[in-house]
């Protein structure tokens, strides 16, 4: 067996849907995230959706023949009636979503939903939001998806088998340029919220919840242009109790990215991480800002035990959209067996707190303790 072939078979990088009959699932919403994500990553792993509706009915009837998907409804109301229906998929603006939410649990044939991320508007509607499920019995799990990219999933399953030791650095670099949703001019956010999540959280997939972050950010000059914002380019620092610190530089601008020097800042756009240990260490990369090109992440490792030899699993996945099967798959299976789910609205709490305290510290210049958000 080649060194290759070994550390992938050491890598748990794949989440599979569940076998069997699955929980029915309708889906509110028809714009990009649902239609070119999670709808083509369902697909793929072999799950159709019974049902859907969008505000706009056309691209509604678009979306449904697109991927076959057999019944449209006219509005979320209807859908939401639909006793068929088990799962409810939502992927609607986040000012939107509570409504949303709380209209879904009142139907007791609703067993599950899918919520995006951020969950809410901010940590205390995201908290609504999860008491509203609970209360319900409503099993709800959050679409952080980034903890699905392949090489994310690669290093949490290295992390739990200690092979890098004590973790001691961790940092993400991100030089690309988002495609940003017509409804965050409506909020006056960009990064922090939108993007920044998913690094944050990732951060407390691979460690946990930090102790307190200090974050600075700046307007992206690009997107000033179109409307006014604060958190635009975002750098954070997070420090944890046993000593380790993780940064990230979410860089947006990414360069003056016009139409003169385009082509050639390509090779200056992308996202590497690192994780550096006392008996190891990880670097990778994110495919995603080169999408639609299929472009898997990637991860290198090196440890003590084999101090002479990378270890390179390589794989075909993308993070968009193989990955959007993973949140779903993760609900579908605690629905089947009762088991929690991992990702469930209680445990992105902390996720919603470490962006509400990044907010916070930029806005007072100060580091601040995640416990003031949780209070």
């Amino acid at each position: 067996m080649h060194a290759a072939d070994l550390s992938m078979s050491e890598t748990d990088y794949l989440v599979r849907l569940p076998q069997g009959d699955l929980p029915t699932v309708g889906c509110i919403g028809a714009g990009f995230i649902m239609a070119d994500c999670h709808l083509v990553a369902y697909k793929q792993a072999g799950l159709t959706p019974l049902a859907i509706c969008s505000r706009n009915q056309t691209r509604a009837n678009e979306v449904a023949a697109r991927h076959q998907i057999p019944i449209v409804h006219e509005n979320y109301e209807q859908l939401l009636s639909d006793e068929r229906l088990e799962v409810i998929d939502i992927a609607v603006p986040p000012d939107i979503q509570l409504e949303v939410i709380a209209a879904a649990v009142r139907h007791p044939h609703i067993k599950g939903i899918l919520a995006q991320k951020p969950l809410g508007m901010n940590y205390r509607e995201a908290c609504q939001i999860v008491d509203l499920c609970e209360n319900a019995g409503v099993t709800l799990a959050v679409n952080q998806n980034m903890r699905f990219d392949h090489s994310v999933r690669a290093a949490k399953s290295l992390l739990n088998r200690g092979v890098f030791g004590d973790p001691v650095l961790a940092t993400i670099d991100m030089r690309a340029i988002p495609h940003w949703m017509p409804w965050q001019q409506r909020l006056g956010w960009l990064t922090l919220r939108i993007m920044s999540i998913h690094h944050l959280d990732t951060f407390r997939y691979w460690f946990g919840t930090p102790q307190r972050i200090y974050a600075s950010v700046r307007p992206d000059p690009r997107t000033a242009k179109q409307f006014e914002h604060e958190d635009g380019i975002c750098l954070y620092i997070l420090e944890y109790e046993n000593g380790l610190r993780a940064t990230s530089w979410d860089d947006v601008w990414a360069g003056p990215n016009n139409e003169l020097i385009q082509a050639a800042m390509q090779e200056a756009i992308g996202i590497n991480w690192r994780i550096e240990g006392t008996e190891g260490l990880a670097r990778g990369t994110i495919g995603w800002p080169k999408y639609p090109e299929r472009t898997p992440s990637t991860i290198d490792y090196l440890t003590a035990s084999n101090p002479h030899e990378w270890q390179r699993p390589r794989w075909q996945e993308v993070w968009f959209p193989d990955a959007f099967v993973g949140p779903m798959a993760e609900l579908l299976h605690s629905l089947i067996t009762g088991e929690p789910c991992p990702l469930n609205g209680r445990e992105n709490l902390q996720t919603m707190a470490l962006v509400e305290a990044a907010y916070q510290s930029a806005k007072e210049h100060r580091a601040v303790e995640i416990s003031e958000i949780l209070e």
